[in-house]
């Protein structure tokens, strides 16, 4: 068994396609193919459930597929180790990949920006993803670091460093009756006409929670998974949203909006950085959690006028 064979079966799992497995991989079809048969022969057991087309790995291959996930975790992570004794004085250097809930993305630049003046070699790609998704994709190591709530929903086994608190704010066109207000209800709130995150969304429950305190339940006119698509929506639809109230400070001003704070009930939550509690931890893992660290207990404005 070698690092190749657990490569190629990590990419067969997560492109369910041989063809598109191998082209990954910068291989033949046959190549990935006898290579993963060569391992399924060295284990004795079977990995791959046999058809025409890839149909799924089998229960022994689901094992097979979680000890590789952490064997090439560590490969890395001793690869970035060694790479940083043989060159410590230019900083680590690597790809951290991050999942951030959509409402967290437009903050995740302030943690990248301030790591980067530490290691300048380091590189990101951050997904979109749900707080559902961004704990199953820390657990089959499709991720490196998560950005969640810390407070709301279960986290258990992770390593969370806070970030900042989430407040909520209603976003009406500039024109809106509402626009001048210091501040509105969440029953306010529910009369009009809202674009919202979609029920997948941890955002989303944290808000329909906040309604039903409030005793409302409104139906939103649309729903989707992107904060950016929101803003639109409030900018050139007409529509209302809530959405956290760094939203217009971090992505400029929108013109033709305001922002309004919420209350009735007042809604607050941590948000923050969450990784798999592994041992050892990868250096880069480990560099971007101390970085997180220096930016907290804050909330984002203090943090802008710092």
């Amino acid at each position: 068994m070698d690092i190749r064979q657990l490569q190629y079966l990590a990419a067969l799992a997560r492109e369910k396609h041989f063809t598109r497995a191998a082209a990954a991989c910068n291989v033949t079809q046959p190549t990935l193919s006898g290579r993963i048969r060569q391992l399924e022969l060295e284990l004795e057991v079977p990995i791959v459930e046999r058809g025409q087309r890839y149909r799924g790995l089998t229960p022994e291959g689901e094992r097979v597929l979680k000890w590789a996930h952490v064997i090439l975790k560590n490969w890395q992570s001793m690869q970035e180790e060694l790479g940083h004794l043989k060159d410590h004085d230019s900083g680590l250097s690597g790809r951290l990949v991050l999942g951030g809930i959509p409402s967290a993305l437009p903050m995740i630049p302030l943690l990248t920006k301030k790591i980067r003046v530490i290691h300048p070699g380091i590189d990101f790609t951050v997904l979109s993803q749900s707080s559902e998704e961004i704990l199953r994709a820390l657990a089959d190591f499709s991720i490196d670091v998560g950005i969640t709530y810390l407070d709301n929903e279960p986290i258990d086994g992770l390593l969370a460093t806070p970030l900042y608190v989430e407040r909520y704010c209603l976003f009406v066109p500039e024109t809106h009756p509402l626009a001048n207000r210091a501040s509105v209800t969440w029953q306010e709130a529910a009369d009009e006409p809202l674009c919202l995150l979609t029920p997948n969304m941890q955002n989303r429950r944290i808000i329909d929670r906040a309604f039903e305190t409030a005793k409302c339940h409104p139906s939103p006119r649309l729903e989707t998974n992107s904060v950016i698509n929101l803003c639109s929506n409030v900018r050139l639809m007409g529509l209302a949203s809530i959405m956290p109230q760094y939203i217009s400070d971090v992505l400029g001003s929108m013109s033709g909006v305001k922002a309004i704070p919420l209350d009735a009930p007042t809604v607050e939550h941590s948000v923050g950085l969450v990784v798999a509690a592994r041992d050892p931890l990868s250096p880069l893992i480990e560099a971007l959690r101390e970085t997180a660290a220096l930016l907290t207990p804050v909330t984002f404005d203090e943090r802008v006028d710092a």
